[in-house]
């Protein structure tokens, strides 16, 4: 009988164990749904974008009879090569248009500030270990786990690149200068 006890033992505490990993794991699920709905909207956008750019590039321009300079076409070719081959492989240039097109146009230049706040935050802080969560928070950024990853994923890449240094399990500080 003590045997049978033992078992039921190892049972209960594996299936408690097995609720717990379910519920972490339909949380893990949730979050990444969120971020795959944040993607592919962000996604959308980009289309759009790229699409509105394509409408604003000049047609390719038909072969003329008469040239008057040799200079002037090798020049007038040099310079539109370059936005054909854009236009043909999908890709902008990284000029901003001018024109308004709302939230849309705001969001690459979040994306680029991300390092910059990060830096400035551990200017802050100086001399100090902290977490990716604690700069998730003072930046306004730990409303949920795809934000909390874009700073991780921030962290990482500024630790690759030595402007960050990782000092124990989820730690990070500026090296010092």
């Amino acid at each position: 009988m003590v045997s049978v006890t033992h078992a039921e033992r190892n049972i209960e505490s594996t299936a408690e164990s097995l609720q717990g990993e379910l519920a972490r794991l339909e949380l893990q699920k949730e979050a990444l749904e969120r971020e795959l709905a944040a993607i592919v909207a962000h996604l959308g956008s980009m289309r759009r974008t790229l699409s509105a750019f394509e409408s604003l590039l000049p047609a390719p321009a038909a072969p003329r009879a008469a040239v008057t300079s040799p200079e002037s076409t090798d020049a007038a070719t040099a310079s539109a090569a370059p936005t054909a081959r854009r236009a043909r492989s999908g890709k902008t240039t990284e000029h901003p248009v001018s024109a308004d097109t709302g939230t849309d146009a705001e969001r690459p230049k979040q994306y680029g500030k991300l390092t910059e706040q990060i830096m400035e935050y551990f200017a802050e802080v100086g001399d100090s270990d902290v977490r990716a969560r604690e700069v998730a928070a003072a930046l306004g950024r730990d409303t949920d786990s795809g934000s909390i990853n874009a700073v991780r994923s921030t962290l990482d890449r500024l630790v690759g690149t030595y402007r960050v240094r990782r000092t124990g399990r989820g730690l990070y500080r500026v090296p010092r200068s």
